[in-house]
């Protein structure tokens, strides 16, 4: 691995010149590596962190990755990283054209990762500087402790999704305030996480419907508002008045963990939380990426896309990058292909924006004829797709623009699977063309961890007890016995676990009938066991 030349990288310092004339906003130094095919696949265990502490898993995936290596030699063109500089990786064998493009796609990732409020607190760290102090931490407590190092990181690890991501960013805001009321601030930040219990999905739609508010009538927005969520929760007010005695519940398990545990608390076992804390502030690092991966590739392949068809050194290599473009960016009719329905959403956007058609007006037409025609010409499709890179998550863009117009225009369906027993075989077949469908398709693909708390009331020193809260989705049963375990050991005692189930049964005609259970699984003594309640 060695850097780029100067010839190519004067080929990327034009490329940025002609990004930030298009209104792209990025630090001015950038980091870029030459490596192989091979070397790519090995640094993608570490999330592309070359600091990032080892550990064992990663080993076994480099060795997984060497098998498919050989069997499917393949190009992965480029991998671009969040830190400070911005660090990137390209093939060794990438001709100056092909350099063009993939710089113009990295350098929308780094204007994503440096704009998108969701990466703000990420903005002024050094990751791999801390990656690789915390990496020389964990080789130090290896030598002093031995196999009990990588225990811990691994049971740290299965539940390092539950660290109550947004309460950590203390930052849902809205995008057309600049401040929020103490109403208003509890009612995002703590009433709907904490005490309704509302999914993140659901406090973006809030959002969502605050700042529709808030465009209708400025000056009344928050009375207004407020009167609609009063009515919906009777009893905000009292809790609005009580916030400071508010918390019977945590949602962030492993730094509840690494504060609250008798075990870890022990004198002798403290240096334990330093790997928790590793591990938890690594998670929460890379937490907005998995959050925005529709968006974040989209954006990225929009901009390749725009500024590479404008750039003269295309020239005699059309159709070279119409091949591989098409390859990136095509739509998957069975599956899905984030770099393809977020840069035609983005697109979508913008046409939008240069129409004045994101606005209610243009919302509440049901006419076909009337919505086509409708044109404004207000020429705010770059304003509006800059805002959308600043302020949305991969739900938020596709919970809010997914709409029939768009499914229309790009034919886009649901796809069923079916036995047909005659032929002996799996058939695919268009299930459904409706937008609301085909969004919630997408939504169901996004990421989506499990919503698990704290009880504070049946909790204490020799007992842990985690409710998770249902919606539709029950835990993956089979992790779940060794997860406990996990999390006894960390704890040091009992740990129960609340969950619903969903029991599939046959009636008397052959007819499959599913219910819902409540079960309790406890962990105690390194055993597992499970009841209904």
């Amino acid at each position: 691995m060695y850097l780029i030349d100067q010839h190519t990288k004067g080929i990327m310092e034009e490329c940025k010149l002609r990004a930030r004339d298009a209104g792209l906003t990025f630090d001015d130094e950038t980091l870029e590596y030459i490596v192989s095919n091979k070397d790519l696949i090995e640094l993608s265990p570490k999330a592309m962190i070359p600091t990032l502490y080892d550990y064992w898993v990663n080993d076994v995936e480099v060795l997984k990755g060497k098998g498919k290596y050989k069997l499917y030699p393949q190009n992965p063109y480029e991998t671009v990283i969040n830190s400070r500089p911005a660090i990137s990786f390209y093939n060794d064998n990438n001709p100056d054209w092909l350099n063009i493009m993939i710089f113009y796609h990295v350098l929308g990732h780094i204007d994503f990762f440096q704009n998108n409020i969701l990466f703000e607190k990420t903005w002024n760290d050094d990751f791999v500087g801390q990656a690789l102090a915390d990496k020389r931490l964990i080789e130090t407590l290896r030598r002093e402790h031995g196999r009990w190092v990588d225990y811990v990181i691994e049971f740290s690890r299965s539940i390092d999704n539950i660290t109550g991501y947004f309460g950590h960013l203390s930052m849902l805001k809205l995008a057309n305030c600049e401040e929020l009321s103490p109403q208003l601030n509890f009612y995002f930040d703590t009433f709907l996480h904490k005490i309704a219990g509302v999914h993140e999905h659901e406090i973006f739609k809030e959002i969502e419907r605050y700042n529709l508010v808030e465009e209708e009538n400025k000056e009344l927005a928050e009375s207004i508002f407020l009167k609609e969520v009063n009515t919906k929760y009777p009893e905000f007010e009292s809790k609005f008045k009580n916030r400071e005695t508010v918390n019977s519940h945590y949602d962030d398990l492993l730094e509840f963990i690494r504060e609250k545990s008798p075990f870890l608390n022990k004198e002798k076992n403290k240096w334990m939380k330093s790997l928790i804390t590793i591990v938890r502030n690594t998670s929460l690092y890379f937490a907005p990426q998995i959050r925005t991966k529709i968006v974040n590739e989209g954006w990225a392949s929009y901009w390749h896309d725009e500024l590479f068809r404008k750039d003269n050194r295309i020239n005699g290599h059309e159709a070279d990058y119409a091949k591989i473009n098409s390859g990136v960016t095509s739509i998957s009719r069975i599956g899905l292909n984030p770099y393809a329905i977020g840069m035609r959403l983005i697109q979508h956007v913008k046409d939008l924006g240069n129409k004045g058609r994101i606005n209610s007006t243009f919302q509440e037409i049901k006419d076909i004829n009337k919505r086509e025609d409708f044109n404004l010409y207000t020429g705010q499709g770059d304003n509006s797709i800059f805002e959308l890179r600043k302020n949305f998550s991969d739900f938020m863009l596709v919970n809010t623009y997914t709409d029939q117009d768009f499914v229309d225009e790009h034919n886009l369906f649901v796809v069923g699977k079916r036995m047909n027993e005659e032929k002996g075989v799996v058939e695919y077949y268009v299930k459904s063309r409706k937008a609301e469908e085909y969004k919630q398709m997408l939504i169901q693909s996004l990421y989506h961890p499990p919503k698990i708390e704290v009880d504070m009331e049946k909790t204490d020193e020799e007992t842990l007890y985690l409710v998770h809260k249902f919606e539709n989705r029950q835990l993956f049963k089979e992790y779940i016995p060794d997860t406990l375990l996990g999390i006894e050991y960390l704890w040091g005692g009992r740990v129960h676990l609340e969950t619903t189930e969903i029991v599939k049964s046959n009636t008397l005609d052959g007819e499959a009938t599913y219910k819902l259970i409540k079960v309790v699984y406890t962990a105690h003594y390194r055993k597992i066991t499970k009841e209904n309640i």
